[in-house]
């Protein structure tokens, strides 16, 4: 059944596997079989036959693991010098350097280059990347080490390394390795040495330098993608261990079938060659719930260096782990411990786990083999999934975990279920997938690759990376699937084929596309790089958007943060200025005129913060369109990613969070169209001034939220005087199969004649409204429409970690939003840019309560 787990030929009804022994023929298998067949895959971890367990309760013993000794912290760096001297000399010129850390972030510590972010500062740390540089730390040989194996977790790019002067070897590629067994050159005190070259140069091509492709790196610093600061430093953690007799190597635990709680676990084991024994105790118990805990043993021996330990086991009452707005994120904790026979050194490992089941299943026509199976079965659930991409977080790699979890926070709050860690990336830390984890957030993991680079690249650095990382990230359930890069044209040959290979061999329970798009996925940017009006995003389908979207600019108070003083009060901005040059293209490819064409839909821009204003709503109104429709195409449309959550410094981009962490408007109106719960009215065009208009409207219950409930949907249109224009009410009871079409809300042509036109939908559950979307049509005739509306008047007060809004004016209020000046970076709101009718009152939980400030599109002013 190897090849039937992997590809999951499942169909959306209850349909059994096929058998192994009679394979589907060709022409009903899917672009999954025909791909897993070209790879010449070995066994999967979990092919062989396990042995069956029974867990009882309570927690085993631990053993005591191998002594280990991190080597994080201050360390010594110097720029360029000779070998020699760098050896045997002190080093006077010396600044202190954080691991993990970059080379650039010690620099602008130090006072050695001012803030890369800052202004166009970003050529004088761009100069640093071409430069040798030299790390030293000095360590004392911990008591009871034994053996002793020296990690580098990550480092970039291509480094060697001494050890007590003597040289243990060079490695190329920055995530994960090298590895050295330091035993025989151990002292008391110890002097560690790191030389990283320069940063590759290759073929310059439109003034960019693509010397990425020469080696394996996150390629978005390197000129295309708003930033040019190629990354360098010891970037992950850095220890040394001691040898435990019989070594655990990644132990690999997955679910054999969710909803009885039953798992695999395969641990690889290595001992001494003339053979050992031992004895395995493992303890499961949960991690973020209330439960007891359960525990095995397990002698293990053998007669060779290897052996492969394989069980499986129910877990009692098992509480699954489910993606964001699907249910909990129940996650649990393997504790194992090795015994070693004869009183040698034992061994330890902890993973935390869920259990979940994703299998893919085929388009409702059934398996094609020019696609992939792009239905996603969570625990036997079909999903339409909603997504984004997600881009490296900084480009100087400040990779801590408060910084992962103020982006992915929002993502959760934004109703994100998937985020594709592209090819143009990185294989993701552990914080990252720790808190996806926790967050109930999927992740389509490709690999770095990108444009046909993994041609080029040094296919053993490659296979390093695929395989140090599968190993490292497999037991995460928020891993949903693996990818060989980023808009490849042509993705075949030996490295492709390579990590379709390896990703059975070392995992087997996800599938592994060879690119993206391929295989029945899109990337579209008509409204961006084509030039496209914004109207060609309302009519655009796929069968799965990959990317998608239209960059916008910072909200206003970032953009201020990378502007220089005598820049702030210019408008229209200098064409050759710092505002121009933090775009996608630093300006060379039409970017501000781009920015003015989508902001022009909306604002006569005559001022910065307008025109900031108008770009973030092209952007919103852009994406939303897109994925309003492809979530009512359900089953026909599976899944929707647009371009996306974040980025990797300042600059107008297609994020919905600028790089400071402030959520622009498209991340709120995104957030309404990705409700669990939401009816949304899908227009063909952004205007039909004066014509007749018919608009579907839909409700979309993904997490089956009205069942046994009665419920309504109320539509109402509003004109330019916010006086009601028309209502309709749609009602019924109980469950609606995640997309019910309600019918066409009509509005004819003398209705039409307004700008804007507005549009509210309601839904009620058994009479409490609980959830509101709105859109707005007819902005384009009259520029700065939405915001020449009757003003209104809302009051706020704020108390335990709320604010509590009314509209006091006699009018509706619209875009209205809280906000804490100076703070947006790092405040958050659960709602904003809302309509609020009048006399309407709306709590909204904030992060914080001091300094906050009320405002909307047609807000009068704010009392509070």
């Amino acid at each position: 059944m190897k090849k039937m787990i992997l590809i999951s030929l499942c169909t959306l009804a209850a349909q059994s596997f096929a058998s192994a022994a009679e394979p589907p023929k060709m022409d009903e298998q899917s672009l999954d079989a025909v791909d897993f067949a070209s790879y010449h895959a070995g066994p999967a971890p979990m092919d062989s036959a396990p042995k069956e367990i029974t867990l009882v309760k309570g927690r085993a013993a631990v053993e005591a693991g191998p002594v280990t000794l991190r080597l994080d912290g201050e360390w010594q760096m110097a720029e360029n010098g000779v070998e020699t001297d760098r050896l045997t000399q002190p080093w006077a010129d010396a600044i202190p350097a954080p691991v993990p850390g970059s080379v650039h972030s010690a620099l602008q510590a130090s006072g050695k280059i001012p803030d890369p972010k800052f202004g166009r500062n970003d050529t004088l740390a761009r100069a640093k990347s071409f430069q040798t540089w030299w790390f030293k730390h000095t360590f004392t040989r911990p008591a009871g080490i034994t053996g002793g194996r020296l990690v580098f977790d990550g480092v970039a790019i291509h480094s060697s390394i001494w050890l007590n002067g003597t040289k243990l070897g060079e490695h190329e590629g920055m995530f994960g390795g090298p590895i050295y067994d330091v035993a025989a050159l151990l002292r008391d005190d110890n002097v560690l040495i790191v030389k990283l070259d320069p940063a590759p140069t290759g073929p310059i091509v439109n003034g960019l330098n693509k010397g990425w492709k020469t080696t394996v790196v996150f390629n978005n610093v390197w000129g295309w993608h708003y930033s040019y600061i190629p990354a360098l430093g010891i970037w992950r953690s850095v220890w040394l261990e001691g040898a435990p007799t019989v070594k655990m190597a990644a132990p690999f635990i997955a679910t054999h079938e969710a909803q009885a709680g039953v798992m695999d676990l395969a641990v690889s084991l290595l001992g001494p060659a003339t053979g050992w024994k031992g004895e395995i105790s493992g303890t499961i118990e949960p991690e973020n719930f209330q439960g007891q805990p359960f525990q095995f043993k397990q002698a293990v021996e053998s007669s060779t260096t290897s052996a492969v330990l394989r069980l499986r086991f129910a877990i009692p009452d098992a509480q699954l782990w489910w993606p964001n707005g699907l249910g909990a994120q129940n996650l649990y904790r393997l504790s194992l411990s090795l015994k070693a026979g004869g009183g040698g050194v034992g061994d330890s490992k902890v993973s935390t786990f869920g259990i979940r089941t994703i299998k893919m299943a085929p388009q409702p026509g059934g398996p094609n083999p020019e696609k992939y199976n792009w239905t996603f079965v969570v625990n036997g659930r079909p999903t339409f999934i909603k997504g984004s991409g997600w881009c490296t977080m900084d480009s100087s790699m400040d990779f801590s975990r408060a910084k992962y979890d103020r982006f992915l926070s929002l993502a959760k709050q934004q109703h994100v279920q998937l985020l594709r860690a592209w090819g143009c990336g990185m294989p993701e830390t552990d914080d990252f997938y720790d808190l996806c984890d926790r967050y109930g957030i999927l992740v389509m993991q490709e690999w770095p690759t990108a444009s046909d680079s993994h041609d080029e690249q040094p296919y053993d650095a490659l296979e390093e990376t695929v395989r140090l990382n599968t190993l490292r990230l497999r037991n995460h359930p928020s891993l949903a699937m693996w990818g060989g890069g980023n808009e490849t044209k042509k993705p075949f040959g030996k490295a492709i084929d390579m990590m379709g290979r390896l990703a059975n061999e070392l995992d087997g329970t996800r599938p592994f596309h060879r690119g993206e798009p391929w295989g029945g996925s899109m990337h579209s940017y008509d409204s961006w790089w084509g030039d496209q009006p914004l109207y060609s995003s309302y009519k655009a389908t796929a069968l799965f958007f990959g990317e998608f979207g239209t960059a916008s600019m910072p909200v206003m108070e970032s953009v201020l943060r990378y502007l220089p003083e005598d820049e702030k009060n210019q408008w229209p901005a200098p064409k050759d200025g710092s505002f121009a040059y933090h775009t996608p293209k630093f300006n060379t490819k039409g970017d501000i005129p781009k920015l003015q064409r989508l902001a022009g839909y909306f604002t006569a821009g005559n001022t910065l913060g307008e025109f900031i204003r108008g770009t973030q709503l092209a952007q919103a109104v852009g994406n939303r369109v897109i994925l309003e429709r492809a979530r009512t195409r359900w089953p026909e449309c599976t899944g929707a990613l647009y371009y996306k959550i974040n980025d990797n410094y300042p600059a107008a981009s297609w994020s919905t969070v600028d790089w400071y962490g402030a959520p622009k408007i498209g991340h709120y109106l995104i957030k309404d169209s990705f409700a669990p719960l939401v009816a949304v009215a899908i227009f063909d065009k952004s205007t039909s001034y004066g014509e007749p208009l018919s608009v579907p409207i839909f409700l979309l219950d993904d997490a089956d939220a009205l069942k046994d409930s009665p419920w309504e949907v109320c539509v109402r249109a509003y004109g330019s005087n916010l006086k009601l224009i028309k209502e309709a009410k749609y009602a019924g009871s109980g469950s609606v199969a995640k997309v019910k079409p309600l019918g066409a809300f009509k509005l004819e042509a003398a209705q039409t004649m307004t700008t804007p036109l507005l549009m509210v939908m309601d839904v009620r559950k058994a009479g409490k409204l609980v959830q509101r979307n709105y859109n707005f049509t007819n902005f384009e005739p009259v520029k700065d429409c939405l915001f020449t509306l009757p003003k209104s008047t809302v009051t706020m007060k704020v108390a335990n970690g709320t604010a509590e809004l009314k509209n006091t004016g006699s009018l509706p209020a619209l875009g209205v939003s809280i906000g804490r000046p100076g703070h947006l970076d790092t405040f958050t709101a659960e709602e904003n840019y809302f309509w609020l009718d009048a006399g309407e009152v709306k709590t909204v939980k904030v992060s914080d309560v001091e300094g906050l400030a009320v405002s909307g599109w047609n807000v009068e002013k704010t009392d509070k």
